[in-house]
């Protein structure tokens, strides 16, 4: 979440640092401030970069010209933003500017502690003899007089200036820790002629974990001004949308399927209104404020809702469904498509209830034609275009090694629970239990010594390894608590450590991994769907009847996504030797390319499946690991969100489209040179997947 400049200042006031006087001007609210003398400095107040360069800071040096620089601001549009308010400030006598931001930094998975010289806008030109200093500050050890000493150091001021440098920065740093910061950016940074260090400007991105963990603490730096109608009212739902410019309403279960959803329609000629995920908590209230959402949406003239059940039920989302509606006609046409978890169940009360303007589709294509039966004349449409993929030249020869099962997951894996007395845990536990999953044993503090389900419960993983064998830990902890829960399994050596929660703040799992780097715990998630060995072994929330045994291993980003691609593998007689969801978070246990060393030798897996998604590296750190080391199996790809808007968020933490990292032109050309079978849609993964595996056997068989 992004403040605004005038809250950011707020809250670099909590900590000490000092900033300009400043007050808040609205279109309603116009008043030349009495306690200021002129000159005054109008500043927009938008939620994106460049202001300066759009004319959105003006200086006024009288009562008139104030008035008329204020009017000229507020009919302005930055970057397509409005502007809901203009902070004013007193000019203030500079004598020194320059840069300091911390950023908490998903490629180098590290607080990068930055300062330049160069201040306001020049630092974005710097030249290379200018270029700014970046020090790695160790989430653990801290930030260190050390760094301090470099960053003055570089910024070339004199000697005098250092005890208040210090303050400040340490100030900041203590904001970013305290508040698990992502970004905190003072730019400039000046000293003023009274020799005052001060933060002339500021930007501040907020966790959205942390505010949702802390909304006492955050939720007053959220402002609904900035943002449309539709999207306030989806943030109170907590649901995950962005407004789109179709007329398709689309409303899914999962990041990662939403976005393939959104991509489908968007190819398809039915062109997305929004994207929006209903989360791993679809129950009457968020399914009712979704739908009132979309049906008061008038550019939505259809909705889509595609459900593909996991830790959601289909069924449990029907009768939420039916309880909205009422028995009454839908208001706009609704097509429903379930899969998964409970949809037979699903369908069927949704065909018995026999709503009026409900129409019901068992397959994608089925709601796609029935989408496209009611498109209404003169729809809003964006042209999208689906760029057919040549298929590699040559294909890497699979070679036996004599080594199976390389997880070393089977019928026989030790299973803990951790957190096994909440609800959902218990839920999945008796899923897993009827797939064969051998449970032995579960932890939640303070409640040894009591039995769930016919498994006992320990106080502790330390404890519940004195009396059972664990090989692989489950981690239902709330997200407050989950880090911490995978860092104790870690602490005991238990081999696999699958985390299910969502909703971990970000310096807190980052902190997690550090503490346990290099021991022998492999962690995979967090927000993963799990592992699953098909006929062996399910450790997560994943729909078991989509998964068939067989000799494709599936990583993915995302879980519905996961049971989707498996699901169309499946009914295509195509099985899987393993499928793990490496989890949608920005810092994550296990990587695509870790999975691949593992996978690279093992006899049973004949060829990979990726399911990316926008954001982050780690689909193009894949294709270069897979060219350089000469990976020796075939690999197939899927990108979810190739038709996303720049700049927006989709549902998962680490699901931004940056065409600067992970963009989709970048992922996509990573993996044409690295010898990828690049699916162009989900449809198209069946055949494609077939066609590298009888490659495959050919050779084999050679």
């Amino acid at each position: 979440m992004f403040l605004n400049e005038h809250l950011s200042k707020k809250l670099f006031g909590v900590a000490g640092i000092i900033t300009p006087e400043g007050t808040l001007l609205t279109p309603d609210s116009v008043t030349v401030p009495k306690n200021m003398s002129p000159p005054w400095y109008l500043k927009a107040q938008v939620l994106t970069g460049g202001r300066g360069k759009a004319g959105g800071i003006l200086r006024a040096d009288n009562p008139e010209e104030f008035h008329q620089k204020v009017d000229k601001i507020f009919n302005m549009h930055i970057k397509g933003n409005s502007v809901p308010f203009i902070r004013v400030e007193q000019a203030t006598d500079i004598a020194k500017e320059c840069y300091l931001s911390f950023v908490l930094s998903r490629e180098r998975k590290d607080l990068l502690f930055t300062v330049s010289s160069a201040g306001g806008i020049e630092v974005e030109n710097s030249t290379k003899a200018a270029k700014p200093l970046i020090q790695r500050v160790h989430l653990l050890s801290g930030l260190k007089d050390h760094h301090l000493r470099a960053a003055f150091f570089e910024l070339g001021v004199t000697k005098e200036h250092y005890a208040g440098f210090r303050d400040l920065v340490k100030k900041l740093y203590g904001l970013v820790t305290k508040f698990g910061l992502l970004m905190a950016e003072i730019n400039p940074l000046v000293i003023t002629k009274q020799g005052e260090w001060m933060a002339l400007d500021g930007k501040v991105e907020l966790d959205d974990n942390m505010v949702d963990l802390y909304p006492d603490k955050l939720e007053e730096y959220y402002t609904p001004e900035h943002h449309s109608y539709e999207e306030n009212i989806a943030r109170e739902a907590g649901l995950s949308y962005v407004e789109l410019k179709g007329w398709v309403g689309i409303l899914v279960n999962g990041a990662g399927l939403a976005m393939a959803t959104m991509d489908l329609l968007n190819f398809n000629g039915l062109t997305a209104a929004n994207f929006m995920d209903l989360g791993g908590a679809a129950d009457r209230e968020r399914i009712k404020r979704a739908l009132d959402l979309l049906f008061g949406n008038d550019d939505v003239k259809a909705v889509f809702i595609n459900l593909f059940g996991g830790i959601v039920s289909c069924k449990e989302v029907g009768k939420a469904l039916l309880a909205v509606l009422g028995g009454k006609p839908a208001p706009k046409p609704i097509v429903i498509r379930m899969a998964g978890f409970e949809s037979e169940e699903g369908r069927a009360l949704m065909q018995e209830a026999s709503v009026e303007n409900v129409f019901i589709a068992e397959e994608m294509n089925e709601a796609l034609e029935t989408l496209h039966s009611l498109k209404p004349v003169g729809a809003p449409t964006v042209d999208f275009v689906l760029d057919k993929e040549a298929l590699p030249s040559t294909m890497p020869s699979f070679t036996r090694t004599g080594i199976a099962n390389v997880l070393g997951i089977n019928k026989d894996t030790q299973v803990l629970v951790q957190g096994i007395t909440g609800k959902v845990a218990q839920r999945h536990v008796a899923l897993m239990q009827e797939y064969g999953t051998n449970i032995v044993a579960g932890v939640t503090p303070f409640k040894g010594g009591q039995e769930v389900m016919g498994i006992p419960v320990y106080n502790s993983v330390h404890e519940a390894k004195k009396h059972h064998r664990i090989d692989a830990s489950i981690v239902f902890v709330p997200a407050g608590f989950a880090a911490d829960a995978v860092a104790e399994s870690a602490a005991e050596d238990v081999p696999w450590v699958i985390c299910i929660t969502e909703g971990i703040a970000q310096a807190s799992m980052l902190s997690a991994l550090k503490e346990i780097a290099g021991s022998k715990t492999r962690i995979i998630g967090p927000n993963t769907p799990g592992i699953i060995v098909p006929g062996q072994c399910k450790i997560g929330i994943m729909p078991a009847k989509v998964f068939t045994q067989g000799n494709v291993a599936i990583f993915s980003r995302s879980g519905t996504l996961t049971y989707e691609a498996a699901d169309r593998l499946s009914r295509a007689g195509i099985g899987q030797s393993f499928c793990v969801g490496i989890g949608g978070d920005s810092f994550i246990g296990t990587s695509f390319t870790d999975l691949f060393e593992l996978v690279r030798n093992d006899d049973n897996t004949h060829a990979v499946l990726i399911l990316g998604e926008v954001g982050g590296a780690a689909e193009e750190e894949l294709a270069r690991y897979v060219k350089v080391t000469g990976f020796e199996k075939p690999v197939v790809s899927f990108i979810a969100a190739r038709t996303a808007p720049p700049g927006k968020r989709l549902g998962h933490a680490g699901a931004i489209l940056d065409e600067k990292t992970g963009g989709i032109e970048g992922k996509l050309q990573a993996m044409r040179d690295a010898g990828f079978v690049i699916s162009p849609d989900l449809a198209q993964l069946p055949e494609l997947v077939g066609s590298v595996l009888e490659g495959v056997e050919a050779k084999s068989a050679v």
